[in-house]
């Protein structure tokens, strides 16, 4: 009987140290689990520059091949000085825009009616996935020859890329949408155009975002890799312009550049999904 009710006594005793700790935790937010993860996302990235300044300054990285912070700093203060910084990122973000919006509207009509038409999603198939492996920086000396050095070549390799990206989705996207819905509105009258606008595409929202990503993400690599190539101008030109020269801070500048426009890119993504899809849930 005695160890019994020692048993029945354990967890009481248990239960009310975890009452005074929760109390505790609510008197100190400062240590909630979720506050410190948004420290360290915070200070994580400027922990990991300033211990590259430390190794840089301490000979134990080699500053011609990994130049400290400090000086990639004065060189981008430079390069916006001059107005070459803004140069190269605007004509970037101009092609960039150009091939997503040439692969992306296609995409998404042709996504949209294989998920909902089973013909035209089997004959699409077979094409989509013989083609969709290839590297897309395979083709651009096709792409290259078949529209010139100009800007038509930029934005024709981008919009490929965009464009399987977008596709995939989008068809997933519909094809996983419950038939009730589809029957509802052809039972109400729907037409194919109301059938596209208000059920397939509203439905697969949130996997077509998927999709934008992916081939927002897409459409910067292939954007860097044309540039590299063929340019006069864009942060890939100046990425590859800079090896040329040995300006190794001003190449790192570039790789900063493309890596802080994808970031504002997907944080932007970010806000309009939630204005577009507001009954999806919201990643914490």
């Amino acid at each position: 009987m005695t160890v019994h009710q020692s048993t029945i006594a354990a967890p009481a005793g248990f239960a009310a140290v975890q009452v005074r700790e929760g109390s505790d935790t609510a008197q100190h937010p400062i240590f909630n689990v979720r506050t410190l993860e948004r420290v360290l996302m915070l200070t994580s990235p400027f922990a990991l520059v300033a211990l590259w300044e430390l190794l840089v300054r301490a000979s134990v990285l080699d500053a011609r091949f990994f130049p400290a912070p400090s000086s990639i700093v004065g060189t981008f203060a430079n390069l916006i000085a001059s107005g070459e910084l803004a140069k190269h990122t605007g004509t970037s973000l101009s092609r960039a825009a150009w091939g997503f919006g040439i692969g992306f509207f296609p995409a998404l009509i042709l996504g949209i009616t294989m998920g909902l038409q089973p013909l035209v999603r089997a004959a699409m198939q077979p094409i989509v996935g013989a083609t969709y492996p290839i590297p897309k920086v395979a083709i651009l000396p096709l792409v290259m020859l078949i529209f010139g050095l100009g800007e038509q070549s930029k934005w024709a390799i981008i919009a490929i890329g965009v464009f399987f990206q977008v596709l995939i989705s989008t068809a997933a996207g519909v094809a996983n949408i419950d038939r009730i819905y589809l029957d509802v509105g052809k039972t109400f009258g729907a037409s194919r155009l109301n059938i596209y606008r208000t059920v397939a595409l509203p439905g697969a929202l949130p996997v077509i975002f998927a999709g934008i990503r992916l081939g927002w993400g897409v459409a910067l690599l292939l954007l860097v890799a044309a540039e590299l190539v063929a340019a006069k101008s864009g942060l890939g030109y100046l990425i590859w312009n800079s090896w040329q020269t040995f300006a190794v801070e001003e190449m790192y500048v570039g790789l900063v550049t493309v890596a802080f426009l994808g970031f504002v890119s997907f944080v932007l993504l970010d806000i309009l999904e939630s204005r577009l899809i507001p009954w999806k849930p919201r990643r914490q």
